[in-house]
């Protein structure tokens, strides 16, 4: 059996890195209102030591590093990490997910360091809204990272939408109506991790009843493919434009075709999301391990990953989605 295939015949490729835990937004649906309580510096897996995992993982078939935080842009050093990381034989792909506020002093060197793609954050299009979703950020700051990600070339932009009813569900048709613009907008379900989900019962909107929405108000929607979690279609109205992704985790599970695994900016290896499992790497790391046991390791969590998530039972409660990586 190929290394990187798991108990259940996928093939996983693809290793989520969060960098950070810290944010310079609150989401709603990612931290209290409170905040956490970040993580000390010292407990943060240092560059050298992510770099480390990522050589182990390669060697199993992983050909794709998304990194995330929190924002991953609020850390020190991060276009150095992407240009360490392109240099490491067999990594194909290294994408980055961010709130976009940093990215006009960002962008162009990290387009240069090898970074291929962004996706960011944008879950409305009205200031006061962005303002209530986010407790601290401006949307015009994200507008302006978006412009210039076009304009270093790291594209195509996908921007994520987290739909909740009664904040932002009557913005569906407008943020899908962004495809003209060779955007790839992807509703995502709100997911129950942690303590930030106190309202989930009554602001969660499946994910089939957003794209009705969209139909109703702009027309039908083309399948075109099935994209890593993303359902993707396109509207039949923008032929030549972008596209639509919904990501049904809670609703319509992709656990059948995940090609995922994560690791915590702690250093935790998860097998996945949704589900409590951990794998510590970072004492190991830190004991003087080497690269054998390293790879180890991150074979046992490509072993470990279970069939399906456990949201109706076990959805981790002992840390928020801005700790995990979202």
């Amino acid at each position: 059996m190929t290394e990187n295939i798991d108990r259940f015949g996928r093939r996983i490729t693809y290793l989520r890195i969060s960098v950070t835990d810290r944010c310079n937004f609150r989401c709603i649906y990612c931290m209290p209102a409170s905040g956490v309580s970040w993580q000390p510096h010292a407990e943060i897996l240092r560059y050298e030591e992510i770099i480390r995992v990522v050589r182990a993982a390669a060697t199993l078939g992983i050909r794709k590093v998304r990194l995330t935080g929190g924002e991953p842009l609020v850390r020190d050093g991060i276009v150095d990490l992407v240009a360490s990381i392109s240099d490491i034989s067999g990594i194909e792909e290294i994408t980055l997910t961010t709130n976009g506020t940093l990215l006009p002093h960002y962008a162009k060197d990290l387009a240069h360091a090898g970074l291929a793609r962004v996706n960011i954050s944008l879950d409305t299009l009205r200031p006061d809204r962005f303002r209530q979703i986010t407790r601290l950020g401006s949307l015009n700051d994200t507008l302006a990272g978006i412009r210039a990600a076009q304009e270093a070339g790291l594209v195509p932009i996908k921007l994520n939408a987290v739909v909740m009813r009664g904040i932002n569900d009557d913005e569906v048709a407008d943020l899908a109506a962004m495809t003209k613009d060779n955007f790839q907008v992807r509703f995502i379900e709100w997911m129950p991790i942690g303590t930030s989900n106190v309202d989930f019962g009554s602001r969660f909107v499946p994910g089939d009843e957003v794209r009705a929405h969209i139909e109703e108000s702009l027309g039908s929607l083309e399948p075109l493919r099935e994209e890593g979690p993303a359902r993707v279609y396109r509207l039949s109205r923008f032929p030549q434009g972008g596209q639509i992704g919904f990501i049904s985790t809670f609703s319509s599970p992709f656990c059948a075709t995940c090609n995922r695994i994560r690791l915590t900016a702690d250093g935790k290896l998860r097998p996945c999301l949704l589900s409590p499992i951990e794998i510590d790497v970072k004492a190991p790391l830190r004991a003087g391990a080497t690269d054998e046991e390293i790879r180890r390791l991150v074979l046992s969590g490509i072993e470990r990953k279970p069939l399906a998530h456990g949201v109706a039972s076990d959805v981790p409660r002992n840390r928020e989605m801005s700790q995990i990586g979202g």
